[in-house]
């Protein structure tokens, strides 16, 4: 009786911790398979309160990280596709987060979608340029991930050279180590140095990296099968989260879990989407033309195909990782275009013509990026 006295008021505590947001209202993309699961998932850098203690820079409120993750409906694989704070896109109108009317939209950076209307807007935005139904959001904010990172016992990471960012005001030492929560944030948000040639993206493919490694750390019975560890990250977590009211209970957060691991970490991959330059300005991305095969993926449910999971990063292998290109194609083509056409279900690309890169050129790409090899 008093254990289960107790596990009800864990189970208050940790879904009173979850807080809400709506998910976006009107026209929305209609499923083309029924089953999948997609779920933005969304890091702010909002650094008001405790979220900005030993943080850098200013208070912008922006989604430092995005990224979509996809479910498969028969739960056999799943795959995140990151998308570039940086990258120029056509906002719709969004209401504002402070309720003062709508925001026109228009031509901006991906990441003002939540500066303007939090989570709610970049849904919308996303699906807006995707057609894709998203069917929850998660946001996790500075002091989450932090402690997220502690409750585990530290994540072990490779750091390829020491990091001295004035920008940011980051220092890490080079090398293989365990990072605490302070030093996992710090890592996957240099960008002005570590990496600094691939600025953005290079930081991406560091955060799909430690996320693998988080990941396999999470799934692990050394975290699972420790009743004091695994309080202490769920509490962290649900401190930590805004979710749309639908997905604001430990029983749907649970059953995302439950089917990563039941998926296997063999079966989960990251990404980033394809992009190149924006030809207006070189310190900006866009989404390259070939983004929407990989949305046609996600909306009829199948696996990457081979020209977009060359360079994906696994929870299995976190300290492999492959490099990206740095022209944003998928198969890393000099040209930015994949290497061969999507997979339809039951048959297989067609070779690609370009000569794919050396090990030796993909590793020069992995340094450039900020990650060892």
């Amino acid at each position: 009786m008093v254990l289960a006295t107790a596990f009800v008021v864990i189970y208050k505590k940790f879904e009173g911790n979850i807080d809400t947001a709506p998910l976006p209202t009107g026209p929305r993309p209609t499923p083309v398979v029924t089953g999948p699961l997609n779920v933005l998932v969304m890091g702010s850098d909002t650094r008001d309160g405790a979220n900005g203690k030993g943080i850098g820079g200013d208070t912008p409120g922006l989604s430092d990280t995005t990224m979509l993750l996809h479910l498969s409906n028969n739960r056999q694989f799943a795959y995140g596709v990151s998308l570039p704070r940086d990258a120029m896109v056509e906002r719709p109108p969004c209401q504002k987060k402070n309720g003062n009317g709508i925001d026109p939209g228009g031509l901006t950076q991906f990441n003002a979608a939540y500066a303007i209307g939090g989570p709610t807007c970049t849904v919308k935005t996303v699906e807006k340029l995707t057609n894709i139904r998203i069917d929850h959001f998660v946001v996790v904010d500075f002091v989450g991930f932090r402690a997220m990172v502690n409750a585990i016992g530290g994540v072990t990471v490779c750091v390829p050279e020491e990091v001295n960012d004035t920008v940011g005001h980051i220092k890490l030492p080079a090398g293989t180590y365990k990072m605490s929560g302070q030093q996992a944030l710090d890592y996957v948000r240099v960008r002005h140095d570590l990496g600094a040639p691939t600025g953005d993206i290079g930081r991406m493919k560091r955060q799909q990296s430690f996320v693998s490694a988080m990941i396999n750390k999470v799934v692990s019975a050394g975290t699972l099968a420790n009743p004091i560890r695994l309080l202490k990250f769920l509490n962290a977590a649900t401190s930590s989260l805004t979710t749309d009211p639908s997905f604001a209970n430990l029983k749907k957060l649970a059953s995302l879990g439950n089917s990563l691991k039941g998926i296997g970490l063999d079966h989960i991959q990251f990404i980033t989407v394809p992009w190149q330059p924006w030809p207006q300005d070189t310190n900006r991305v866009e989404w390259s033309p070939d983004a929407t095969r990989l949305w046609n993926l996600i909306r009829t449910d199948r696996r990457l195909s081979p020209e977009f999971s060359g360079d994906a990063v696994s929870p299995q292998n976190p300290g492999v990782t492959p490099s990206g290109s740095p022209s944003g194609s998928p198969s890393g083509s000099p040209s930015g275009k994949p290497s061969g056409t999507p997979s339809s279900p039951g048959t297989t690309s067609t070779p690609s013509s370009t000569p794919t890169k050396s090990q030796e050129e993909k590793d020069a790409e992995a340094r450039a990026a900020g990650l060892c090899t």
